[in-house]
């Protein structure tokens, strides 16, 4: 099983780097009065972590909440 993890997250890995090397064009993304320039392959993982992060957010928001009400059955 290992084997076949090992295989996939280098498959994986391979596809990320032929992406970045085929997208090296530089572009400038605008967001209100702010601007970055970058490669479309290193804006791209930029965007991926800042949705990792939010999302990582949203769901230790929903979790506290779910256990808040849940701690909150047990007490009464």
């Amino acid at each position: 099983m290992r084997t076949i993890q090992a295989i996939i997250v280098l498959a994986f890995l391979v596809m990320v780097g032929v992406f970045a090397v085929q997208n090296m064009n530089v572009i400038t993304v605008k967001f209100f009065n702010w601007s970055a320039t970058g490669p479309v392959a290193l804006l791209i993982v930029a965007v991926y972590f800042v949705g990792m992060l939010s999302g990582w957010g949203v769901v230790a928001l929903l979790t506290r909440s779910i256990r808040r009400v849940a701690e909150a059955r047990d007490d009464s």
